[in-house]
């Protein structure tokens, strides 16, 4: 796949680098630009970003960045199965415990919601640094409302790091995944206050929390642009029927003068 011009490779993760440095140089160079590509497009386009993960992974399928790289490009693209393979293969290679979360959440895209349950209660857990196991309460919550249990999801969510008027990088989310649970639920006061919470966290535009609070409080966004295209639209079609009834009028006068 062809790697555009200013992508040198030099932008990875100096990690990764290290990582890479157990490789020929110009096969590191050729495996650390596929990788970059993955990262810029992952978001935007992963469809892109997983066939660059492929390229990776053809030259360099022993370096575990290249598998979590190419795990994160599967899970992306919802190929869970997939995902999960490499993510284990990426903790085979490391011995870290990082991947767990993401890796449960596989196992709820694979429709196993029990799975990943089992796995929010393994021994792991507690080696998760605090945003490893706020993620990890998000999967567990997601896997109780897969099942259909709304109210322990909503259980599953309260914690102290929910409560915590602190913002961290995981709050706007914590508190957004709160709020939906308790609209499943029924409870719509309960959720219009935590969607504003998430609101105020959300300082990157993580989520759509501030859509959803308009729409609990019911203000419809117009948008402007098909609004003007709707309008020329009016308007076009208001002169074409003047002109035709023109043409109309000066056939019938036309008409009456051969008479």
């Amino acid at each position: 796949m062809p790697i555009p011009e200013d992508v040198t490779g030099e932008e990875i993760d100096k990690d990764v680098r290290q990582e890479l440095q157990s490789l020929p140089k110009t096969l590191a160079e050729d495996v650390a630009k596929n990788l970059v590509m993955v990262a810029r497009l992952i978001d935007e386009d992963p469809e892109g970003a997983y066939g660059y993960s492929k390229v990776a992974l053809r030259l360099a399928s022993r370096v575990a960045a290249v598998r979590e790289a190419a795990g994160f490009a599967a899970y992306a693209n919802q190929k869970y199965g997939e995902a999960l393979a490499e993510f284990r293969a990426a903790r085979r290679m490391t011995g870290t415990v990082e991947l767990w979360p993401v890796m449960a959440d596989c196992e709820r895209g694979l429709g196993r919601p029990e799975k990943a349950l089992d796995m929010a209660g393994a021994p792991e857990v507690h080696k998760l640094d605090k945003a490893g196991q706020v993620e990890m309460r998000l999967v567990a919550a997601g896997a109780r409302r897969d099942m259909g249990q709304l109210d322990a999801a909503i259980v599953t969510l309260q914690s102290p790091e929910l409560a915590s008027n602190s913002v961290q990088p995981w709050t706007a989310r914590l508190r957004y995944a709160y709020a939906d649970a308790l609209l499943a639920a029924g409870r719509e006061r309960e959720a219009r206050e935590w969607f504003a919470k998430a609101v105020e966290a959300d300082r990157d535009g993580s989520t759509d929390a501030s859509d959803r609070l308009a729409e609990l409080d019911g203000v419809e966004f117009v948008d402007a642009l098909a609004e003007d295209g709707a309008d020329e639209a009016d308007e076009a079609d208001e002169a074409g029927d003047a002109e035709e009834s023109d043409r109309s009028a000066g056939d019938s006068a036309e008409d009456g003068d051969n008479d």
